[in-house]
């Protein structure tokens, strides 16, 4: 799927229904598809039928705090990068560093102004999208590189005939070999010089009309 193309995904990740309406509204106008769950246990289910771009994610939740479903989010694989933007009162530093110990990318302390909110958004939604896009692309050139057999070292080439020699000891026509120690096929032509040689008439006519 091409990112570029579709809409980013957010997760609201809160136990209050007016909080999630307030960051949806906020998230709607810059563009962003919103989906919400109210428990740990619905945003972890939620998140076997969608991969969100990035995840809001409230700390104090009443069934498993927001660090908890953090660290069960970071525990799977296939979600494991999704950026996670914590949403919390919490002030101490104890409570800073065990987000970021969790797992989490940053911390938005309550109440935040709206253009925060979309600043960090918008800069974590791009990183991680740049990241998807750099292992697709990887994945692509590995798989090309993978499908293409690369002739090297010496090959033993008759000086007359210009057969060549193969691992067996048997000569073989140049392209034949290319063509079983590689992905490449031929087609055959004729070159200008071998034209005029086998062909002169041909070669006349053809530079007559150019």
């Amino acid at each position: 799927m091409d990112n570029s193309k579709t809409q980013p995904l957010i997760l609201i990740v809160d136990d209050t229904s007016k909080n999630i309406e307030l960051l949806g509204t906020i998230l709607d106008r810059e563009g962003y598809d919103i989906s919400a769950a109210m428990t740990g246990g619905q945003a972890l289910a939620t998140l076997h039928e969608i991969e969100p771009d990035l995840i809001l994610l409230d700390v104090m939740m009443p069934d498993m705090d927001g660090y908890e479903i953090c660290r069960r989010i970071k525990s799977d694989i296939s979600r494991k990068d999704i950026p996670v933007i914590f949403l919390t009162a919490k002030t101490e530093t104890e409570d800073i560093v065990t987000g970021f110990t969790a797992g989490g990318v940053d911390y938005i302390l309550k109440p935040f102004h709206p253009e925060v909110l979309t600043a960090r958004v918008r800069t974590h939604v791009e990183l991680y999208r740049g990241k998807k896009e750099r292992e697709k692309l990887l994945s692509e050139l590995q798989h090309a590189l993978g499908m293409v057999k690369q002739l090297s070292g010496i090959l033993p080439i008759c000086s007359f005939c210009k057969k060549i020699r193969n691992d067996e000891g048997y000569w073989s026509q140049v392209e034949e070999y290319i063509k079983n120690h590689s992905e490449a096929d031929f087609s055959h032509s004729i070159c200008p010089e071998c034209l005029k040689k086998h062909y002169p008439e041909m070669a006349e006519k053809i530079e007559k009309k150019n």
